[in-house]
């Protein structure tokens, strides 16, 4: 029996080879019915025929079946994982499997350049490789710029493909290419091919990976949008966690001189700057350097305009050095700026940078400025009662002495309403003087300097030498004094001269707003370890 020849499995005839056996086994069958058979055998034979005929269209359906089984199952598997570089080796080991092809590549597309970067690439054994140099880019260009699919059963022999340098050079035979798209735009192509056999993919192995790649690119797409999300998210976090710390060194102190040098610090890091300036507003408009070289500043002394508050802006470009800055502003004015320079142009993201460092800067500077001016006033002040302290000393000093003379009769004698009026005058010095002292020791407890001198004193013993000094002002009032002390109070440690003065204040105060003939009560009681006193 001569053997029929097979036709050749080629683009124009894309019939697999189980096919083509098929049909040889169905020629050879019914060439045995021309010969002379039983009729069971022949009714046998018959009926075998018919069976191998229908075979094409149960395995087509069987096929199909399995197809979209397959199709439904690596589907499935992308939608496990946001992770960018997970579901691109994903996509890969799916289509290796659903075409079954010797190597696959996957090629992402640059949106700046449109160039095709490969992300991933697998053989069938699931070993990465690392080049596309194998690939054919006459194929893939070619789906990039059509955006349609491309199946060949045999390069070597299309027309299309058969001169292509990569096709010869190495001997690259059936290819399949599909792009992937999402929303409508093309991100990248999915690229396979069988170095060895011919006529390997068919139309529905092109059909297959195509209904893959429009799933696949969605879960490229989408592991990408997270990836940029969780990217700007991560990078939003930074700057929050820097602009925090920021906040934290600008307001642990309100010196000056170091808020400058903080901000100027922050500046440089912020913006990868060479050099940075710190510059306010003078009365007169013009701007004065507080902190950085004077002498490298590029521009200038003159505050320039800016059109939006707290918006930095380049300032120009001196001896290839690009300058910036990003303005000052306290209660809606202009109050100076912040400069730096560098010979790269700087990016937005850093001209962002220094604006909000700027706003956040604003209100350490006054606060520091402010701080300052009230401690010069404080200084001023503490300056003003010394000498008025002084001054008023010596008035006082010579009306206690001549008025003590004129007490004693050392210039004659004096009458009873004569020694009256000396005694209001002595007791009026005293009041001043107390009234210095009493500035006195404001001064010192604001500057720091008053010290105290502790020891052990007795409180009963110092309550009545305070009651004898005020007693002619609480007869003069007609106050009644009670002095009401717990029996056996121990000693207390303290200055005496304070305690003395704190107490002398409490008596004063009541006997001032005591009504006159009233009355006033002088109390003392040991409480734990202190003596409580009202």
């Amino acid at each position: 029996m001569k053997t029929p020849n097979l036709p050749r499995y080629s683009k124009e005839n894309q019939r697999p080879p189980w096919q083509l056996v098929l049909d040889t086994l169905l020629v050879n069958l019914e060439q045995l019915l021309n010969y002379p058979l039983p009729h069971d055998l022949r009714s046998e034979l018959e009926k075998t025929i018919d069976k191998a005929r229908q075979l094409p269209h149960l395995l087509s359906e069987e096929s199909e079946q399995l197809r979209l089984a397959a199709l439904y199952r690596v589907s499935h598997s992308l939608g496990t994982t946001l992770n960018l570089d997970e579901v691109l080796n994903q996509v890969m080991d799916a289509v290796i499997e659903l075409s079954g092809a010797e190597r696959g590549f996957l090629m992402l597309l640059d949106p700046d350049t449109g160039e095709l970067h490969l992300r991933v690439a697998r053989n069938m054994e699931g070993e990465t490789l690392q080049s596309k140099d194998a690939v054919s880019r006459t194929v893939t260009e070619s789906v990039v710029s059509n955006g349609t699919p491309i199946v060949t059963t045999d390069a070597q022999s299309d027309p299309r493909f058969a001169r292509q340098e990569s096709i010869v050079l190495h001997s690259l035979r059936s290819i399949m290419c599909v792009p992937l798209r999402s929303r409508g735009e093309l991100i990248g192509v999915v690229y396979v091919d069988n170095r060895i056999s011919a006529g390997v993919f068919t139309d529905e192995d092109l059909n297959l990976l195509n209904a893959f790649a429009t799933q696949a690119a969605i879960a490229i797409e989408n592991a990408r949008l997270y990836a940029r999300t969780d990217q700007a998210l991560q990078q939003r976090l930074s700057e929050l966690e820097t602009l925090t710390q920021i906040d934290r060194d600008l307001n642990a102190s309100l010196d000056f001189e170091r808020i400058m040098e903080i901000t100027r610090s922050w500046a440089l890091r912020g913006t990868q700057a060479g050099q940075a300036w710190m510059l306010l507003q003078n009365n007169d408009g013009k701007l004065a350097i507080t902190s950085g070289p004077p002498e490298e500043y590029p521009l200038p002394l003159e505050a320039p305009s800016f059109e939006r508050e707290w918006t930095a802006k380049p300032l120009g470009q001196e001896a290839n050095q690009n300058v910036l800055g990003a303005p000052i502003f306290h209660g809606g004015k202009f109050a100076g700026m912040i400069a730096v320079k560098k010979s790269s142009p700087f990016t937005e993201q850093e001209s962002l940078f220094l604006s909000r460092l700027a706003a956040r800067a604003a209100n350490a500077i006054e606060n520091a400025r402010l701080y300052d001016a009230v401690q010069h006033a404080n200084q001023e002040k503490n300056r003003f009662i010394s000498v008025i302290s002084h001054e008023l000393r010596i008035p006082m000093t010579s009306i206690r002495g001549y008025t003590d003379l004129l007490r004693q009769q050392a210039v004659g004698p004096i009458n009873d309403q004569q020694r009256s009026f000396l005694e209001t005058i002595r007791n009026n010095v005293d009041r001043m003087a107390a009234l210095v002292s009493d500035l006195s020791d404001i001064s010192r407890i604001e500057s720091g300097r008053l010290k105290l001198e502790p020891s052990w004193i007795s409180l009963p013993k110092l309550v009545e030498e305070i009651v004898m000094t005020l007693r002619p002002r609480l007869d003069e009032k007609g106050h009644q004094l009670f002095i009401e002390l717990s029996p056996n109070l121990p000693n207390i440690f303290a200055d005496p001269t304070r305690v003395s003065q704190v107490l002398t204040n409490l008596l004063t105060n009541a006997i001032k707003y005591t009504p006159i003939g009233g009355s006033i009560w002088v109390r003392a009681q040991e409480q734990s370890s202190f003596i409580h006193v009202e």
